[in-house]
């Protein structure tokens, strides 16, 4: 070979030798460069899942809270007297008795009928008499009682309805095993009575 193509070939080798160093230094760079940007990248991704899930669980609870404040600004012209009775002086039981027979004309009303009742007056774990003693009276009635899905369906309506606070604290309800149609009723309420 002649000494000018060795020389070619020399120098053509070399031009090759940097050509290949300079594309490992380009890649080299491009790839220390990109995959930390490729990495932020996937980082910022999974943060804006996140945000997003936080987000959506800050906006339902958003929603329940304005759903709660329409609630309570639909209730505020539905609050309800405490019974008073016309006559003065008279113990728990008596002040209780006026109330109660208001209880007893709606389940007559509705055909409702009482197996038994029990009564506990002025117990001491109402959280409502703790908070102003003194001033009230409690009776807590845990009735059986018997009916149909409609006539008692109607009484709980006429419950709501009532002009007086009361507080309905447990219902369990169970098919008669002889007749479906028929209910077989644990119910337990609070009435109040102003002192």
């Amino acid at each position: 070979m002649p000494e000018e193509t060795k020389e070619i070939l020399m120098k053509l080798k070399d031009a090759v030798a940097i050509l290949v160093l300079s594309v490992i230094v380009v890649v080299f760079l491009v790839v220390t460069k990109i995959v930390p940007i490729v990495q932020s990248i996937m980082d910022m991704n999974e943060q804006y899942a996140a945000q997003t899930l936080v987000l959506a669980d800050k906006q339902r609870e958003l929603d329940e809270l304005k759903a709660a404040a329409k609630k309570q600004d639909d209730m505020s012209g539905i609050e309800k007297d405490f019974f008073v009775s016309d006559e003065p002086g008279l113990d728990a039981e008596g002040l209780i008795a006026g109330e109660f027979s208001e209880i007893l004309k709606i389940l007559q009303t509705n055909t409702i009928k009482m197996l038994s009742i029990n009564y506990t007056y002025d117990p001491k774990d109402d959280k409502f008499i703790q908070g102003v003693p003194g001033k009230y009276n409690v009776a807590l009635l845990d009735m059986e009682l018997i009916s149909n899905y409609k006539n008692f369906e109607a009484f709980l309506k006429a419950l709501y309805q009532h002009e007086h606070f009361l507080d309905i604290c447990k219902v369990e309800v169970e098919p008669y095993e002889k007749d479906k149609s028929i209910l077989m009723i644990k119910f337990s309420m609070k009435l109040y009575a102003k002192k």
